[in-house]
């Protein structure tokens, strides 16, 4: 067992952060793409540059030597230089020729003997090349070999009768040329390496610039956990920071709101939930100083305590209620599908709702279309329906009406609620199935809301993969409509 030191340690730690952050860093990429697309044509220009300039060079030199081979060809036809005797004079300018580009000269007859070799190493031996070939079919020829660092170039040399006779053949290095190049090559290294430095430098520059604005959204979301704002977050460099801005926002907002709405929550609930302990204890310390009370007073006060037990029992209940939703949307295995006769449950969900309808002098009608019946978790259906109706029932007037609607086609279950109530405005009704949300809240606490009847509602509607939609105007009364596949799809 051993312990690494104290470099070895950095060293990994660097290595493990490099490998981990800086690959997929967006800033990295930028500078990455910034560059190459700068250093790529840099590069090609570069090659482009120096291949043109050779190929330019080595086409001058070329011309100047085929010039010269022609000119020299004419006075070897002209003189009879390969049928009489040799002249001092062109041999002195096939020698010249020779120096003038460091070259070597060959005279060839039409046997493909050498007849004059300014190297004087092969006069006299046969040559045969395909240059030689061409040039007596009349064809002057000219060949660059980079390899060998040389230029080859033939003239044909023309007889009395018009007829090819023998060829001059030049054979002249490039070294000058070669040379030349190697010079313009390392001046175009060095401008090139600037100029890449200087292009890295624009890409690392251009990277933290265009990543500023992104480096801003990130400290104000990061602001965030201090608390929420309107319209937080503005960054209009560009137009998907103008788009991340206003989603940022509009999340923000959205947050906000469910925030604000849970500590009113809380506040409400800690209020509703203290209100029948405060009442019980009233009662409760009122029987305690009475020592002799009568019985009628016991069972007044008794039935008293009975009613904020209830009051008690409902709000915990509805807690529990959204508790158990939560569990079962991350969990599918706990729903409890079964086929149901959906006219008899809602037939049975209103028979127990008529008593609470009839104490305000509320008609409940239910009017069923055709025989329904849909695989569902009653439990969880007839807690949805129950919610919706006895909503309609509480923020109703008195003498009104709640109607209830059953009916299906081929594929779902729908249940319409109507009532005659107080009604919902329009920019409250986004907000109506939030958890803890109450449109009315004075209202909702003198009927004993909490603002999770809705909630819960549209949490069992979801979980059997259905919809419901609200349709409502202020004090003209308020639509809730439910869509159930008829089968469940897990």
């Amino acid at each position: 067992m051993y312990i690494r030191n104290g470099e070895l340690v950095i060293i990994s730690g660097v290595k493990k952060y490099l490998k981990k952050n800086i690959f997929r860093s967006m800033k990295f990429r930028i500078i990455m793409l910034v560059a190459l697309a700068g250093i790529v044509p840099v590069l090609i220009m570069r090659g482009v540059f120096l291949n043109s300039y050779e190929k330019c060079a080595v086409r001058v030199r070329t011309a100047e030597i085929q010039n010269q081979c022609t000119i020299l060809s004419n006075q070897l036809s002209s003189s009879g230089y390969l049928t009489g005797d040799i002249s001092e004079v062109m041999r002195t300018e096939l020698v010249q020729l020779s120096n003038i580009y460091s070259g070597r000269v060959m005279v060839i007859d039409g046997a493909f003997k050498i007849q004059e070799d300014t190297y004087d190493m092969d006069k006299g031996k046969t040559i045969v090349s395909g240059n030689v070939i061409r040039c007596f079919q009349d064809k002057g020829t000219s060949e660059y070999n980079r390899k060998n660092r040389y230029i080859e170039v033939t003239a044909p040399i023309i007889g009395k009768d018009d007829a090819v006779v023998g060829v001059l053949l030049v054979s002249a290095p490039t070294d000058s040329v070669l040379d030349s190049l190697e010079i313009l090559r390392n001046k175009a290294d060095v401008v090139a390496l600037a100029t890449i430095l200087v292009i890295m430098m624009i890409a690392v520059l251009a990277g933290i610039a265009m990543l500023k604005p992104f480096r801003r959204i990130t400290e104000s979301i990061s602001a965030v956990t201090e608390g929420y704002d309107d319209n937080y977050l503005h960054e209009n460099t560009y137009t998907e920071t103008i788009e991340l801005s206003e989603a940022f926002n509009k999340m923000s907002g959205r947050m906000k709101t469910l925030d604000d709405s849970r500590n009113e929550f809380v506040s409400n609930v800690s209020h509703e939930l203290k209100t029948p302990l405060t009442s019980m204890k009233v009662l409760a310390d009122s029987l305690l100083l009475q020592e002799d009370a009568p019985v009628e007073l016991y069972k007044e006060f008794m039935g008293d305590m009975s009613e904020e037990i209830e009051r008690e029992n409902k709000i915990i209940n509805d807690l529990l209620s959204l508790v158990k939703m939560d569990k079962t949307a991350n969990n599918a295995n706990t729903m409890n599908i079964k086929s149901e006769n959906m006219n008899e449950l809602v037939e049975k969900i209103l028979k127990r709702l008529r008593p609470i309808a009839a104490t305000r002098n509320i008609e409940l009608v239910y009017e069923s279309i055709r025989p329904v019946t849909a695989e569902v978790d009653e439990m969880k259906i007839s807690l949805a329906i129950s919610n919706l109706v006895e909503n309609a029932i509480k923020y109703n007037k008195d003498n009104g009406w709640v109607h209830v609607t059953l009916n299906a086609d081929h594929k779902n279950c729908y249940i319409e609620v109507a009532d005659s109530g107080i009604g919902i405005p329009a920019e409250a009704q986004e907000h109506i199935f939030e958890r803890f949300y109450r449109v009315d809240k004075s209202h909702s606490r003198e009927i004993g809301g909490t603002g999770l009847g809705l909630a819960i509602a549209r949490s069992a509607v979801v979980m059997h993969r259905g919809a419901i939609k609200v349709f409502s105007q202020p004090s003209e009364g308020t639509t809730f409509t439910v869509r159930i596949p008829l089968n469940y799809v897990s």
